[in-house]
């Protein structure tokens, strides 16, 4: 099912016709998935989790990976590649072009990565949040895949939705109650 714009009076359409939304594809924790414009990308409850989004303007593709730990576990087979932020970016990245993206084009947006449990001794592997967002971040480098947008950090958990017509990534937080785009 599709969804419309409305004008702010409720009076009908738009100007100039219908605005199409299109459909909103929602991913799990440790799924991705790609979807064209005017389609939209979601993911709920990122706490130490990276929503990450690679995107290709000019083509109004865009994917979306929720990402749960830095690395996937060294020699292992079989595991779910979405799973960790070294093999989920691959992965996107593969799935993209073979979804029409040009992977030249492809730029980055990332959410998430917060510091959800506090420990005495203050650990650095604790932190499983800022690894992600380290380990991202290293593999878009890697890959010369430019950032254009990040929130990132703090304390708090996060949902996002991605717009793959516009490009832009809405991320909405609970404590503190906040919407945002970027």
């Amino acid at each position: 099912m599709e969804t419309y714009a409305m004008d702010l009076n409720g009076q009908g359409p738009a100007a100039k016709g219908p605005v199409v939304l299109g459909k909103i594809h929602t991913i799990g924790i440790a799924e991705h998935k790609i979807a064209h414009g005017p389609d939209r990308l979601s993911t709920l409850g990122l706490g130490s989790c990276v929503g990450l989004i690679l995107y290709d303007a000019v083509n109004k593709v865009g994917g979306m990976v929720h990402i749960m730990l830095p690395n996937a576990p060294n020699n292992a087979t079989g595991y779910n590649k979405s799973k960790f932020a070294d093999t989920a970016v691959d992965e996107l990245i593969r799935l993209l072009v073979q979804g029409g993206a040009m992977r030249a084009r492809l730029t980055a947006k990332l959410a998430g990565g917060a510091h959800m449990f506090s420990t005495t001794c203050n650990a650095d592997f604790m932190n499983v949040g800022e690894r992600n967002i380290q380990e991202c971040k290293k593999k878009l480098k890697e890959h010369s895949i430019r950032i254009l947008a990040e929130d990132t950090g703090s304390t708090s958990g996060r949902s996002i939705e991605f717009n793959c017509e516009t490009g832009q990534l809405q991320v909405r937080t609970v404590s503190p109650k906040s919407i945002r785009l970027i």
